[in-house]
């Protein structure tokens, strides 16, 4: 099936940061048409799932926090303008982010500086106010040993020492994911934008990166439709490497990754809970690569550990959580809030992680293609950034913004070494 209708734009992907590059350009009145193969917020997506941090802290990546602080921003003005619907306020929680830290601790240390440089609000709470203000998390007991973390692969995990002080961004907090993005494509859509639930056939080219460049006329549908459009985006996560497998299978790698939530004790389900956002903030331990979210919407405590799981297909991996991963969350949790470590799991969630070699978003154009763009590498820290990635590519496609050499494709390498989390 093919129409004659040529798009300005053809954004393929409606998770995060094709959603939000829809919304953008659809603000700067380019005629666009937003494709996806199961939905937005869908529970292949790495867009899927209940809820997301969104933090500032990002140890020395200025630019990461930067980005952060311009999204927060604009998260918040698209909820103000969807205005009292009995949606909006949920949509995100200002729950604060709370770094859990050790005594000599570089990344949290590199944290405050760069909060500071940045001019975000934060507090810097020594180990007795975190004893006052968070009773229900277990901060080890002085002098403890440090034992080396060692998610996955053979062996035990251990624990890094004890928490000896912390950070708590205030204004910081929790977006409900799937109900997020599912806003901004209706937005999108409100304001003119050709939604089409449809997969892409992949678009595979030998052209060397040196070579010139030619511009692709359209995108062919598993379906048979075809779409026609001046400029293309391809903001689709893991598939990205489906679509183009010569060009990034080998730079883009997708993981699996498992999130827990336990039910927390009856009777401490709402109002002022240990367990709520009103006590208890979303919290990082960052040399445990772990991470802790409240119960919101009486979803229940949600945890999940922060290293890279193994290889996942996006479209036939099974999504059912592994013995295994249960076993080292309850063994966390045992050390670190005691009182849950034999709570019942009410649900689980298996995503994906779309990696870049070191954990810098992907936002480049095609080296075959003149008219086509990137967009993607979210890396497992990407969800809060879409607002300020959807604006950048919209500056991008218009020719008002030039490709952060971070992002640029030329900076992805197949060996990977995790920088940025």
């Amino acid at each position: 099936m093919t129409t004659n209708k040529t798009f300005d734009v053809a954004v393929v992907g409606a998770g995060v940061f094709g959603a939000w590059t829809a919304y953008q350009l659809s603000r700067a009145r380019a005629e666009v048409v937003l494709v996806d193969a199961y939905g937005p917020g869908n529970s292949r997506a790495s867009s899927g799932g209940e809820s997301r941090m969104i933090r500032m802290g990002y140890g020395p990546d200025q630019i990461y926090t930067r980005m952060a602080q311009r999204s927060l921003g604009l998260w918040q003005e698209l909820f103000d303008h969807i205005g009292p619907t009995g949606i909006s306020p949920r949509l995100f929680h200002p729950t604060g982010i709370l770094w859990l830290a050790r005594e000599n601790d570089p990344y949290c240390e590199a944290t405050l500086e760069t909060l500071q440089q940045c001019h975000v609000g934060y507090e810097r709470l020594d180990r007795a106010e975190l004893f006052r203000r968070y009773p229900q998390l277990e901060l080890g007991s002085p002098g403890s040993p440090t034992v080396q973390r060692r998610w996955g692969g053979g062996g035990q995990p251990g624990w890094g020492g004890t928490i000896t002080w912390g950070i708590l961004e205030p204004n910081s907090g929790v977006l409900m994911a799937r109900q997020a993005v599912q806003a901004v494509v209706a937005q999108a859509r409100a304001r003119g934008v050709t939604y089409l639930e449809e997969a892409t056939l992949p678009l595979d080219s030998d052209v060397d990166a040196d070579s010139s460049r030619s511009r692709l006329d359209s995108l062919h549908m598993v379906s048979g439709r075809e779409i026609f459009a001046n400029e293309f985006v391809f903001a689709c996560g893991p598939w990205l490497p489906k679509i183009f497998p010569a060009l990034l299978a080998q730079l883009i790698h997708a993981t699996r990754q498992e999130v827990f939530f336990f039910g927390v004790p009856a009777g401490d389900a709402s109002g002022d809970s240990r367990f709520g956002p009103e006590r208890m903030p979303a919290w990082i331990d960052f040399s445990d690569l772990v991470y802790g979210i409240p119960n919101l919407d009486n979803r229940g405590f949600k945890i999940a550990i922060d290293a890279h799981g193994p290889q996942f297909d996006p479209d036939t991996g099974d999504r059912i959580v592994s013995i295994d991963s249960l076993a080292a969350v309850r063994a966390y949790l045992a050390r670190r809030m005691p009182v849950l470590a034999k709570a019942v799991v009410t649900e689980t969630r298996v995503c994906q992680y779309e990696n870049t070699s070191n954990g810098d978003f992907l936002i480049d154009r095609h080296p075959a293609f003149e008219n086509v763009w990137l967009v993607g590498g979210g890396s497992g820290h990407g969800f809060k950034h879409g607002p300020a990635v959807g604006e950048h590519v919209a500056a991008l496609i218009s020719g008002d913004a030039k490709v952060e050499p971070r992002f640029a494709l030329a900076t992805k390498e197949k060996v990977q070494q995790r920088k940025v989390y």
